[in-house]
């Protein structure tokens, strides 16, 4: 049976994978830091030498020029394509979503290791990308290999989408989509996407990932005073710029989180009772997210399925912090003159950002008319839609076998509560069926100190790719 053949060379070639793993982690391709850029653009290089050698064909698409803070002027790093597809009328075309820049990373910032030379301790990967998303990114690679030494036609008409700007607000991607995907682009007869970009959500059960919550992230700007003042000298006389933020602040939820802006719960969508059912079946312990979150005293729910549906499925409101207060140590006894506070919402459906904006806003400017301080306000916000796919369409159904075979276990459906802002571009230039097919364990640490992969994923993760593009023409 080809498929076992298969199964059998990404086995046998284990050891070889995690070398050309630790080669990868080796390219400190870090995206925000103009000191890593030229790494950047050593691991495309990396990866087209490899599409090349597969016997792909490599596309890269340069977005320009970025300057940064210093003045230095820099390429952004490519988006790269690499095309094996060969008769789309045949075959159905499939694209594989990666990227390939990292998170900084130093070993000062408490790794156990050197964060860009991958170890191997007790199966497990240690290095900076190795699960966001280097380790996934050569999975498609090494499924390819796999089919292209033991002589079996791909079974998909394949497209790969490896861009460097992920982690530094996907700079450009945007725009190609919306070029590649017109008629006649490179895109314009992709039927199904894959993006391997996330995790399980608990280390003993694979899942597939359907809906990723959205986000609106605000900016309260507050500004009194021309300069910042002394509090012996003006405290009680001025309405202070940081007790109308505060003030604010407090109005937007209550004491459990609950948001009180009206309006804004509006337009979430009820829940059904096929969603209970799922969210009863799928494998998790409230205990781990405790674990996860630091041992914090109490979780707002203890029962399973209200927990999950408070990080996925339901809107939900974080402070991130005040710019324009004393934040250092000691004593300052200063009046800011200006304060900007930061919070942001995250969106399920059918909430939109524009609309959600909309109330915020109006609720913030009616708040602060009643305070009457004379201190001027300005709200700044920027947005990403939810994004809900069918988990009953063709895509979703290949990917459920292609983990039933290699794991022997159903996987969970989940959502997300973060956000995945390339879904919906995909989502709106390609149309199709998408679906997020996470590879990584939930411990894996992504954007964290020691950050690995685990050995087993990795490997099994290089079948499920294999068994997920077979089974796509079965659907």
């Amino acid at each position: 049976m080809e498929e076992e053949a298969l199964f059998n060379y990404v086995s046998q070639h284990s050891e070889e994978y995690i070398h050309r793993l630790r080669e990868a982690v080796a390219l400190d391709s870090v995206s925000s830091d103009p000191n890593k850029r030229s790494r950047c653009l050593d691991m495309a290089n990396y990866i087209c030498k490899w599409i090349e050698k597969l016997g792909g064909k490599p596309i890269v698409k340069h977005i320009g020029t970025q300057t940064f803070p210093d003045g230095q002027v820099l390429d952004y790093p490519p988006i790269l394509f690499g095309d094996f597809t060969m008769d789309t009328k045949e075959k159905p075309v499939l694209l594989a979503y990666c990227h390939y820049d990292v998170q900084p990373a130093d070993i000062q910032d408490g790794w156990k290791f050197d964060p860009f030379q991958l170890v191997e301790e007790q199966g497990k990967l240690y290095g900076r990308g190795a699960t966001d998303d280097k380790g996934p990114l050569l999975g498609w690679l090494w499924a390819i290999e796999a089919y292209k030494q033991l002589g079996i036609p791909l079974p998909v008409n394949l497209l790969l989408c490896f861009e460097g700007m992920e982690e530094s607000g996907s700079t450009g991607l945007d725009r190609v989509i919306e070029e590649e995907s017109k008629v006649g682009g490179l895109l314009s007869n992709v039927k199904y996407v894959c993006i391997t970009d996330n995790y399980w959500l608990t280390e003993h059960r694979p899942c597939l990932t359907y809906g990723l919550r959205g986000i609106v992230y605000f900016q309260v700007h507050i500004e009194g005073p021309k300069m910042d003042l002394h509090s012996g000298l003006f405290g009680g006389l001025v309405n202070e710029p940081m007790n109308d933020l505060i003030h604010l602040f407090s109005s937007l939820t209550d004491i459990h989180g609950n948001i009180l802006i009206p309006q804004v719960m509006d337009s979430v969508a009820p829940v059904t009772k096929e969603e209970e059912l799922l969210y009863e079946k799928i494998l998790f312990d409230p205990q781990l997210l405790k674990q996860e979150a630091g041992q914090v005293s109490h979780l707002r729910e203890s029962n399973k399925v209200k927990l999950l549906m408070n990080r996925w499925r339901f809107p939900s409101l974080s402070f991130h912090g005040i710019q324009g207060a004393f934040s250092g140590p000691g004593e300052k006894t200063v009046i800011p003159g200006k304060v900007t506070g930061k919070f942001s919402i995250r969106l399920v459906p059918h909430q939109q950002p524009e609309e959600i904006a909309r109330h915020v806003e109006n609720y913030l400017r009616q708040q602060m008319n009643k305070i009457q301080s004379g201190n001027v306000l300005q709200v700044e916000w920027r947005g990403a839609s939810p994004w809900l796919a069918d988990y009953h369409n063709s895509n979703f159904q290949a990917a459920r076998s292609a983990f039933q075979k290699v794991y022997q276990v159903d996987p969970d459906l989940t959502r997300e509560g973060g956000s995945i802002p390339i879904t919906n571009t995909f989502q709106e230039y390609l149309g199709g069926e998408i679906c997020l097919m996470p590879l990584g364990s939930p411990d894996d640490g992504a954007h964290s100190q020691n950050e690995k992969m685990n050995k087993l994923n990795y490997i099994q993760g290089i079948k499920v790719i294999i068994a997920y593009m077979n089974e796509l023409v079965n659907c």
